[in-house]
């Protein structure tokens, strides 16, 4: 069975896409029966250029990433989740909606590399930077016996990747 992962940010442009990009290429690589998603709470309506190109440059397909809200994974005939990891700080305080089965939820907190003061390159290395920073954490998760795990053995192991 398909264990679902749903990332969250505020503006689901750039981190939480990051994380559902490498989470998905990562578990293809691995054989990993994870499906990732990412999404919202005010969605911008648009993926930051520098973080498809960051994507694209670690031979992620980028082709269907789109900005999305948040709403989407709640409905009758949105996919249930195992797993749901906020990824931006504004997004960690927000009240999440009911998420249908009760998932494991985590904060692993990333700062915006949208943000970088200073010029494109400055940009492009934070974004860069921000990917692999995200890809080590996904692979960690990966890692896990996730389909052995218990929620509250698989809460417990996600809290002390958040620490590491």
């Amino acid at each position: 069975m398909t264990t679902n992962v749903l990332i969250l940010c505020t503006h689901n442009s750039a981190r939480s896409v990051l994380g559902e990009g490498m989470l998905n290429h990562l578990a293809r690589q691995l054989g990993r029966d994870v499906r990732a998603y990412s999404a919202g709470s005010s969605p911008s309506g648009r993926i930051n250029p520098l973080a498809i190109e960051a994507l694209r440059n670690a031979g992620v397909e980028v082709s269907d990433f789109r900005s999305k809200s948040w709403d989407e994974f709640v409905g009758a005939k949105a996919p249930e989740m195992r797993v749901v990891i906020t990824v931006c700080d504004s997004a960690a305080e927000e009240a999440c909606p009911y998420w249908p089965g009760s998932p494991v939820t985590v904060h692993w907190g990333y700062p915006d590399p949208s943000n970088t003061e200073g010029g494109d390159e400055k940009k492009r290395q934070a974004f860069e930077l921000t990917r692999q920073a995200i890809a080590y954490r996904m692979l960690q998760l990966l890692l896990l016996p996730i389909e052995a795990m218990s929620n509250a053995e698989l809460q417990q192991a996600l809290q002390r990747l958040a620490r590491s």
